[in-house]
């Protein structure tokens, strides 16, 4: 099994080795995040990993800001993201038990107790669209057959990628969300590394 410092050596290591390819259009309609502040390093780019990770799996390594779709024969597309704040993140590994394209958010009854005022008067649920937190698109991790509450989504705030500010879930900017969302069946495999 690969440990955590066996796959950041690697990536590390062979980030930058391979160009970026043109992946991304600006979508049409209200998908598209045509402008937005996202330092260089945390847009989407192809990387050597290590030749045994398994082409459709995605790897996340929180601290340091990357998501890891794994394209096979020792690469992968690797995606900036925002991640939880200290001591909220998910860890350990899931599967993606459903997605959805502009999905409703409904604020967890943890954070609700954390942040009353902030999340109480949302307690009943946000529909889906432009402003709603979980932005474009949302992969939800399940273990056990169990939604764990923790999402891979899109946000209406891309200034936060590369940063740890959230309640625990993976954010990514619309357009980088869309296109993973494309790639990654239900069912794909997800580990979460701290």
């Amino acid at each position: 099994m690969t440990t955590r410092r066996q796959f950041i050596g690697t990536a590390a290591a062979t980030a930058g080795l391979l160009s970026a390819p043109a992946i991304l259009q600006a979508a049409e309609g209200p998908e598209a995040t045509t402008q937005y502040q996202v330092p260089e390093r945390f847009m989407p780019k192809t990387v050597r990993v290590k030749q045994s990770f398994t082409a459709g799996e995605v790897h996340i390594v929180t601290s340091r800001h990357y998501l890891y779709y794994m394209l096979g024969e020792g690469q992968a597309l690797r995606y900036g993201v925002a991640v939880g704040a200290e001591g909220m993140n998910f860890r350990g590994s899931a599967v993606v038990g459903r997605k959805a394209e502009w999905p409703s958010w409904r604020p967890t009854q943890a954070m609700i107790e954390r942040e009353p005022e902030k999340y109480g008067p949302l307690a009943g649920g946000m529909e889906g669209g432009p402003d709603n937190p979980l932005g474009a698109r949302a992969l939800y991790l399940y273990r056990g057959g169990r939604d764990t509450a923790y999402r891979i989504h899109g946000t209406p705030q891309p200034w936060t990628i590369g940063r740890s500010v959230s309640s625990g879930c993976i954010r990514m900017v619309n357009d980088h969300v869309i296109d993973l969302y494309q790639r990654v069946p239900v069912g794909a495999r997800v580990t979460v590394y701290s």
